[in-house]
């Protein structure tokens, strides 16, 4: 399947944009061009796209290249280099470029609804934009880094090796309940011994984060979230909602099987090692032995739910494009990222031998068919979708891929694994609830202490949580917000798991009914990358958008039909 040419035709092919002043004339020529006609306009946005895509691409490329190594102090440099001396740059000549698009008499002559979001995204972001905004974003970008760095360096010496904390969960399905606390006890001490140092990179990050908010003369930095994340089809009071239908759906079936769980393995109370053990004694899932056999038995998945996609994933590891394994120095995390000249995805992730690898793998892959689809558009800014339904490519590629589970398992231990897909969704929408909650608390309470923040966690932990114990393990409880990344380096980007969780339980249950035309409406939607509005990228995958009550329930209902119906 050969790969449609994307040669440039506005910056010059010979040109690495390695440094500012490489890009800036390219900004001055677009600046200076007359945009006297809808013609010329669409011609300097096209050109402009290129530009973007380019420069992205060098982001992206030394992202990348440093969450893979965070200990190389050159990819390190580079990195830094492209957020201190290129980036602060970048973000205020494309301001002025976005400010010229508005200021165009020949822009409201744009044809809708091709430009209806796009005219909308820039006029906000012209809005929101400040030039003081951007030192503090630069330091916001250094310290996250700052972050990932601390987080790769977390090792342990067990069972004779120095291993990340992402490899020591192999240890968490270990049937021997000794070990298994010896482990989590040994990972969590680890974690304990950052605690301050995490305690004073958020605090560093949460003070710039409400100063932007009163740079952009808004209340607080809620606002100004939703607005740079141009939430425009729902509102601060949908999620909360949303906590609360969460609260009243999927606690009560998580508590439910937290408790079947107890009684399974003969305990008066779950701990927080019983949560991944096999419920009947059985030792760990084993998907696969070595990484080329994670990537050939997801390949075949991927070719049963549409062979031109397994063909694409196919392309992907053969260019080099994966990069799977769990090492020391590595990032922790997983993601799908976009070289965008190019137009090609990267799958990184942190493989340790289990099932949740496979469901990584499957749901990166979903993001990347996403870039693959979409890459078509000659604007940059449609080449992506907004995250609610981005989540959606994934999260609804992993319920398309749930039907082939086969490929990795067989009898009882497929009948594991499937049950395991189910329960994480239930496992992880009040998660979802209770760290979108948290952020709301933060926010909206700029002035809080480090204790009202405890307890605000502890609070939402009894709220949405299950019912493992921590008794004697409180301060692994207090500060267990601190392993969830999202609230370092991408702030209020949590609740989209939970919006898109619901479409892609919609596109599931499509599925089972037809499953051709579901997929067929699953790659149409795809291919709008960022073209429509939420609700018609929903409409287009077969979803509704909604994350009411009247949603939420019948589809947790037919998960736990599901589940009961794997019991047999």
């Amino acid at each position: 399947m050969p790969d449609p040419p994307y040669p440039r035709q506005f910056v010059d092919p010979a040109d690495d944009l390695a440094t500012w002043d490489q890009i800036e004339p390219y900004y001055r020529k677009l600046l200076d061009r007359d945009l006297g006609s809808v013609v010329e306009l669409e011609a300097w946005l096209i050109d402009g796209s290129e530009l973007m895509a380019c420069i992205d691409e060098v982001r992206t490329d030394r992202y990348v290249r440093m969450t893979c190594q965070t200990d190389d102090p050159q990819r390190e440099k580079a990195y830094l280099d492209f957020v201190e001396n290129i980036e602060p740059q970048w973000k205020q000549m494309c301001q002025l470029v976005d400010i010229k698009y508005t200021e165009c008499p020949a822009a409201g002559e744009l044809p809708r609804p091709r430009y209806h979001v796009f005219d909308r995204d820039v006029r906000s972001q012209v809005e929101l934009f400040r030039e003081e905004n951007v030192k503090l974003q630069t330091e916001e970008s250094k310290l996250e880094q700052r972050f990932q760095k601390l987080c790769g360096a977390m090792t342990v010496h067990y069972d004779g090796k120095e291993q990340t904390l992402q490899q020591l969960a192999v240890y968490g399905e270990r049937t021997d309940r000794h070990q298994r606390q010896e482990v989590w006890e040994l990972a969590t001490k680890r974690r304990l011994a950052d605690v301050d140092t995490l305690e004073d990179i958020f605090d560093e990050l949460f003070k710039l984060r409400h100063q932007m908010a009163r740079n952009a003369d808004l209340p607080e930095y809620r606002a100004y979230a939703f607005k740079a994340k141009q939430r425009f089809d729902y509102g601060p009071q949908d999620c909360l909602d949303f906590h609360d239908a969460i609260e009243g759906a999927v606690v009560p079936v998580m508590r439910a099987m937290h408790k079947r769980r107890a009684s399974a393995l003969k305990l008066d109370t779950l701990r927080p090692w019983d949560l991944a053990v096999d419920e009947q004694g059985r030792p760990p899932l084993k998907p696969c032995e070595t990484i080329d056999e994670l990537c050939a038995k997801c390949s075949r998945v991927f070719h049963r739910v549409d062979p031109e996609l397994g063909d694409r994933f196919d392309a992907m590891n053969k260019e080099g494009l994966l990069d799977l394994d769990s090492r020391k120095g590595k990032a922790p995390g997983g993601y799908q990222a976009t070289y965008s000249e190019s137009r090609r995805p990267f799958i990184f992730m942190n493989a340790v031998g289990l099932q949740r690898d496979v469901r990584t793998l499957i749901h990166e892959g979903g993001h990347a068919f996403h870039a693959y689809e979409s890459r078509h558009d000659p604007l940059f800014h449609y080449r992506s979708a907004p995250i609610e339904f981005a989540e959606v490519a994934s999260m609804g590629m992993e319920m398309l891929a749930y039907e082939f589970f086969d490929e990795f398992y067989e009898g009882s231990d497929l009948i594991r694994a499937k049950r395991a897909q189910l329960e994480g969704i239930v496992n992880l929408l009040p998660w979802v609830a209770t760290i979108d909650a948290f952020q709301h608390w933060m926010y909206t309470h700029p002035d809080h202490t480090r204790q009202a923040r405890q307890d605000t966690w502890l609070s939402l932990h009894a709220r949405f949580g299950g019912l493992e114990d921590y008794r004697g393990h409180e301060k692994a409880l207090a500060y267990s917000w601190q392993r969830q990344l999202h609230l370092f380096e991408v702030p209020f980007y949590y609740v989209e798991y939970g919006i898109a969780q619901l479409g892609a339980l919609q596109v599931w249950q499509n599925a089972r009914r037809d499953r051709k035309k579901t997929v067929a409406d699953y790659r149409k939607a795809l291919a709008l990358g960022g073209g429509c509005p939420l609700p018609e990228l929903f409409a287009a995958a077969g979803a509704r958008f909604d994350f009411t009550l009247e949603t939420l329930a019948p589809l947790m209902e037919a998960v736990a039909d599901e589940l009961a119906s794997l019991d047999g």
